[in-house]
């Protein structure tokens, strides 16, 4: 194999590693996305039960033992 050749099929390698680790890369970021979509979703869901749970609490007319 001559030396260009072996350049040559060296950089294939190093560009299709590189394309693979792109990816990665964006199926990662895409990931991370919809798990901080989901975390904001149920922060938002406990937060407005917690709001519930405070105002049915407060009521005047509900006898607390």
């Amino acid at each position: 194999m001559a030396d260009s050749d072996k350049r040559t099929s060296d950089t294939e390698t190093i560009m299709m590693a590189l394309d693979q680790i792109s990816q990665t890369i964006d199926v990662m970021t895409s990931v991370v996305g919809r798990l901080r979509n989901y975390v904001q979703q149920q922060d938002s869901a406990a937060t407005e039960q917690g709001k519930d749970v405070q105002a049915a609490d407060t009521r005047p007319d509900r006898i607390l033992h």
